[in-house]
């Protein structure tokens, strides 16, 4: 009895003494559960704008102001608190007669500890003796891009006019979630037009600078009886069939694009005179005129701006440059011009108006330390020249002030340095207006080195492509592979416009080998008669090459070796270009698709590569490696005891964080793949909405 009482004793005291770490358990994967309300969803006669929310754990609410809608649309913002389990929603609106409130909590609901998303949920009410049921349901990117739109406001209106968007709230509102899916709820029968929009400044209306989406057609919406089939599992894990009544509510499949008009107020932002030979105007936006501008006073008043100034702008007309090449002009201290330009009205209607506008510029005075050091530089030069004729044996010591004074040339510079892409033009770029628009082919020796002999050849022309663009000069030239060049400029060849002219011009430069680049030709399938461009993408998401579809194929000769991505749109008014949309025409803007897969180049290699635009669902086309709208809820990895990380089956074992484990929303498409004939809204019954939430399941039923 001692032995065996002494090792009870030995084995009590190693367990007291022994250190580990608590396993914290199992993961907590669920969100909050709703438990009950007051009022109860679907309550009737309602009249207490207070409203309390209980749930089966403690909650948080996160950006209440950008998620938490209420509709109909409230003039004053409710207040949303969470408390341990409960959320309370104080409506500070009075309630209106006989209507149905929604308050639509979209993704802003997570349980306390773990942070999970309580997606889709809502709780609605009314206010009078019927409650309306009906729903929309449907997904908002960006039209360009194809991103998500993340807390963008979706809403309704009954009222079928053009202008209601413009001028009246929204009647039912929701916003998106972190994936861009909305429902909105709440909705009677009726005829709407729906819009998305990222309304700044909360007035639930579009205004012309904000974000805008549409549908092209009017919806009425509508609820199909359907049979559901559950399996319940008792606490003894013996599973029963249960056949339920359920209804569907369509469209479930509206597929809003936004888009900005680029709509700007016009007017002047700002004018100056950086230096005493040129006059730079700022616009707000984009014109398509040129203001008209007339000197009051000096010796040339009375005339405009093409007598006495050169412009260099861009094609949007907003920044302008104007280069004073007349010295009378320039010579003045103080100009007075009167500018007449179009600008925005209190109508916002574009209207000629007149601004008398002062452009003043004084040659600053030099400080005493400037002049001592402008002339110890000049001693020094002197002492530099006399020192060198001695050395030469001259023994002359008159100093002409023109030794002494820098001489300063026409800078004349190539942007392409020393290496030149294949298939690509080069261009020069000069520090003021030229007198000519083409530099003369006299002027201009080109050789090619064939072994180590230079070999003078045809030289390139080299002019200025765009007539806006003052300064930027292109060289065209089929340039061969592997090969060096060599394009020389006489001496005072060129002339600018304030009497500069050049020093001696040598570019030398070698052009890339073939096998440094990659090939890509892109088979495109299930495209219309419309012309369609596809554009490379870099992991910026922004085009490094862009090529139209010819006979079903894009082809891109000079890639450099790299990971690219795919997008193609459709160039609907064929002006080879993106185009945006416009709502007052009811233009929608073009029609974008991305090639859900990464393209590896590699160094020389071609690559043909087939893309069927339909074949994948439009929210699943954008590579995850370039999305920027990501939700933020990737959850963390289970650890154990001993602090390693539980291997969820991914073969990931050991990170922290695993993107492709659970995005909180789940995993079916929300919008099936596209049909041949092009349409995108593709409703295939799965909506992803209402993860437990207000009693709906992920296929909007309940």
């Amino acid at each position: 009895m001692r032995w065996l009482l002494g090792v009870i004793l030995i084995f009590i005291l190693a367990a007291c003494a022994s250190i580990g770490r608590p396993s914290g358990g199992e993961y907590d994967y669920a969100p909050p559960v709703y438990i009950k309300s007051n009022p109860a969803i679907g309550s009737r006669n309602v009249t207490n704008s207070r409203l309390s929310i209980d749930f089966d754990e403690n909650v948080q609410v996160e950006d209440v102001m950008s998620k938490v809608v209420v509709s109909p649309a409230q003039k004053a913002i409710p207040s949303v608190t969470a408390n341990g389990r409960r959320i309370t929603v104080d409506i500070r609106d009075t309630l209106i007669p006989n209507t149905t409130y929604t308050i639509d909590f979209s993704d802003a609901i997570r349980d306390l500890n773990e942070g999970n998303v309580l997606d889709g949920f809502s709780i609605d009410f009314s206010t009078g003796d019927s409650i309306d049921s009906l729903r929309i349901s449907g997904m908002v990117f960006e039209a360009r891009t194809l991103e998500p739109a993340q807390g963008m406001l979706v809403g309704v209106y009954s009222n079928l006019s053009d202008t209601a968007v413009t001028t009246l709230p929204m009647e039912r509102i929701a916003r998106t979630n972190q994936l861009g899916q909305f429902t909105i709820r709440g909705l009677r029968p009726a005829d709407y037009r729906i819009f998305a929009i990222n309304d700044i400044n909360r007035d639930y209306h579009w205004d012309r600078s904000e974000d805008i989406a549409f549908y092209d057609t009017i919806i009425r919406p509508w609820v199909e009886t359907v049979t559901i089939t559950d399996t319940l599992v008792s606490s003894d894990g013996v599973d029963s069939i249960v056949v339920r009544e359920g209804r569907d509510y369509f469209p479930n499949d509206i597929l809003l694009t936004w888009f900005n008009e680029g709509y700007q107020a016009q007017y002047l932002k700002d004018y100056k005179r950086p230096e005493r030979r040129k006059l730079t105007v700022d616009f707000a936006a984009h014109s398509d005129t040129l203001p008209e501008i007339t000197i009051i006073n000096g010796p040339k008043a009375g005339t405009t701006a093409s007598e006495w100034a050169r412009l260099n702008t861009v094609e949007t007309l907003d920044t302008l440059e104007y280069f004073i090449t007349d010295s009378a002009v320039y010579a003045m201290d103080s100009m007075l011009v009167a500018m007449r330009y179009l600008r925005t009205d209190t109508n916002s209607q574009l209207v000629w108006g007149t601004d008398t506008l002062r452009f003043n510029f004084k040659d600053a005075k030099k400080s005493k330390g400037q002049l001592k050091k402008e002339a110890k530089e000049r001693e020094r030069k002197i002492e530099k020249i006399l020192k060198e004729r001695q050395e030469a044996g001259d023994t002359s010591t008159t100093i002409l002030p023109s030794d002494t004074i820098e001489i300063k040339f026409l800078q004349f510079s190539s942007k392409s340095g020393g290496t030149q892409e294949l298939a690509r033009p080069i261009w020069f770029t000069v520090d003021q207006p030229l007198t000519v628009d083409t530099i003369p082919d006299s002027v201009v020796t080109f050789a090619v080195q064939r072994d180590t002999l230079w070999d003078t050849i045809v030289a390139p022309r080299i002019y200025r492509p765009d007539p806006l663009r003052l300064l930027s000069f292109k060289a065209d030239f089929n340039w061969a592979p592997a090969t060096r060049y060599k394009l020389s400029i006489d001496s005072a060849a060129l002339h600018g416009v304030y009497g500069l002219w050049n020093a001696p011009v040598d570019f030398e430069f070698t052009t890339k080998a073939v096998e440094d680049y990659s090939a890509l030709f892109v088979n495109v399938s299930g495209l219309s008669a419309d012309t369609a461009y596809v554009e490379v993408l870099g992991r910026d998401d922004k085009p490094v090459a862009t090529a139209p579809v010819v006979d079903g194929v894009a082809e891109f000769n000079y890639l450099a070796p790299g990971d690219y991505y795919l997008r193609l749109y459709i160039d609907r008014n064929g002006n080879g270009e993106y185009d945006t949309g416009n709502l007052l025409s009811s233009i929608q803007p073009e029609e974008v698709y991305y090639y859900p897969k990464k393209i590896v180049l590699k160094k020389n290699w071609d690559v043909e590569q087939t893309w069927n635009i339909y074949e994948t669902a439009i929210d699943l086309q954008k590579p995850k490696e370039i999305k920027k709208n990501k939700p933020k809820d990737n959850k963390k990895r289970r650890r154990r005891a001993d602090g390693s990380y539980i291997d969820d089956g991914d073969g990931r074992e050991g990170d922290e964080y695993d993107e492709e484990f659970d995005d909180g929303y789940g995993q079916d498409d929300f919008f099936g793949p596209g049909s041949a004939n092009g349409t995108r809204n593709i409703g295939n019954g799965r909506n992803n909405f209402g993860r437990n939430g207000g009693g709906f399941t992920r296929n909007n039923r309940f």
